[in-house]
């Protein structure tokens, strides 16, 4: 008699398997990274992350943090809204958008030669209701985030600025209550040297503004901004003392008496 061959046990134990090697092939596949099919993929071990290199700060002009956390999951009345990171009053911090994420917070700007804020920056709300000072809890929060993101991204420490900044024909946000000083006294953003000589004769303020990043197509809501950030103040016109303040923060620069090096020149 010829013995019988029972391999169901095994086939048993093979469907398992049928159906994992799929998912598991499946999950190589989702953590690959994107490969433009018009080219051979040749890999080289010679890279890493792409990573932010600005920091933007907002405050939310709303009334509490649980009103910004809805808003900045759902949208305003512009449209979908996020920011990476929200910090409140007390100095509690949330995090909505992953640090590798570009979170949609920044919208139309420019900072010097970045175009895309959002795909270039991490940004940060400050739950305040636009017209009150910040608590020293909330700062002192602010400033262990950023000295984390500072450290673990490498964005350079000069590099925090106010939506103001690269949108100053929108938006006023941190504001002038917004204590920047303390900030570059931690050593974050930049701040005029209280030793600075007055400007030399042929100081040119406007390329001064430019130099430090702001955009001159609308040249009052550039002067604005600077106000609320180095002066505290508002106001669209410039006097002796925002050229002293100008002259100090791009000294180390060198001084702006010719055309700012954007221009360029054929080569």
């Amino acid at each position: 008699m010829t013995p019988r061959l029972f391999c169901f046990p095994l086939v048993r134990r093979l469907r398992p398997l049928s159906v994992l090697l799929p998912i598991l092939l499946l999950a190589a596949c989702a953590h690959a990274p994107p490969r433009n099919p018009l080219a051979e993929w040749v890999p080289s071990p010679n890279q890493d992350e792409r990573r932010p290199v600005l920091v933007v700060l907002h405050f939310t002009d709303q009334d509490s943090v649980q009103q910004s956390l809805a808003t900045l999951r759902t949208r305003n009345r512009t449209g979908p809204v996020s920011a990476h990171y929200l910090i409140g009053r007390n100095g509690e911090r949330f995090q909505l958008v992953s640090d590798t994420r570009r979170a949609w917070h920044g919208g139309a700007g420019r900072w010097g030669t970045i175009t895309d804020i959002n795909s270039a920056s991490i940004g940060i709300e400050l739950d305040n209701d636009g017209h009150s000072p910040f608590p020293d809890a909330q700062i002192d929060s602010l400033l262990v985030l950023l000295e984390d993101l500072c450290q673990r991204l490498r964005i350079p420490r000069t590099q925090i600025v106010g939506h103001s900044d690269v949108a100053p024909t929108r938006k006023v946000d941190p504001g002038p209550l917004f204590p920047w000083k303390r900030l570059a006294e931690a050593g974050f953003g930049v701040w005029p040297a209280e030793s600075a000589p007055p400007p030399p004769p042929g100081f040119d303020p406007w390329l001064a503004l430019r130099a430090i990043g702001y955009s001159l197509d609308d040249p009052a809501a550039a002067v604005r901004a600077f106000h609320h950030r180095f002066r505290g103040r508002e106001g669209t016109e410039l006097d002796a003392e925002d050229l002293h303040v100008l002259y100090a923060l791009t000294a180390p620069l060198g001084t702006p008496t010719a055309p700012h090096p954007d221009e360029g020149d054929a080569p």
